[in-house]
């Protein structure tokens, strides 16, 4: 497992298998791009409390007491 320092529009997240965000809204949908061109189908993403808007819904929703965590899956292109 690795970690990174750096601006996230910047990282090279193309190894990535596994991306969680923590991140405001406005944030999360404009990383969305991002993470469609540049992560391989079938790389996993978890996103606390906020999704990636309406037009992906996610996979799978958890609640987890007063939060809610929502997954994907990078699509086969």
């Amino acid at each position: 497992m690795k970690f990174y320092v750096g601006d996230l529009f910047d990282a090279d997240i193309r190894e990535a298998t596994v991306v969680t965000l923590y991140l405001l809204p406005e944030i999360t949908l404009q990383l969305k791009p991002k993470l469609l061109r540049d992560l391989k189908p079938g790389t996993r993403i978890v996103s606390h409390d906020f999704t990636m808007g309406h037009d992906w819904p996610p996979e799978k929703t958890v609640r987890l007491g007063p939060d809610t965590d929502y997954l994907w899956t990078i699509p086969a292109r």
